[in-house]
């Protein structure tokens, strides 16, 4: 099965969102069929066939998520990251300001899925370049 060190070595060639169809590309063929990023911390945890599972450490230190979300604006913020426009750090600061607390990637369905604190859905969207 995969390791943390080789989906580390996978993210380091993502600098923006327009970078994240390949890094998906990368993660399906390690094996991998879905993962959890929690925003406040960065740490990761990865799920792969028979219930196998690897966690990532915590990535920079806790930042506290809005206890209001804000769809529309969190929308905004990705959509100039996924056009290149910001960095991953800058979009995680963008995230917990928007009262992101964590997205879902499902490698199966290609969707991404982002949560507020109260694990209610505040957007889903496909992977595109995926299907």
């Amino acid at each position: 099965m995969f390791t943390i060190d080789q989906i580390k070595e996978a993210h380091a060639k993502v600098k923006s969102g327009a970078d994240f169809p390949g890094f998906v590309r990368e993660l399906v063929n390690l094996g991998v069929i879905s993962y959890d990023s929690f925003v406040s911390n960065g740490h990761t945890e990865y799920a792969g066939e028979k219930g196998y599972l690897v966690q990532s450490g915590a990535k920079y230190p806790m930042m506290g998520v809005a206890a209001k979300s804000n769809s529309d604006q969190f929308r905004h913020y990705l959509k100039i990251h996924q056009q290149g426009q910001t960095d991953y750090p800058t979009f995680c600061q963008h995230s917990v300001e928007t009262g992101v607390e964590k997205w879902t990637v499902d490698l199966k369905a290609m969707t991404c899925t982002y949560f507020d604190k109260e694990g209610h859905i505040m957007l889903i969207e496909e992977i595109p370049g995926q299907k």
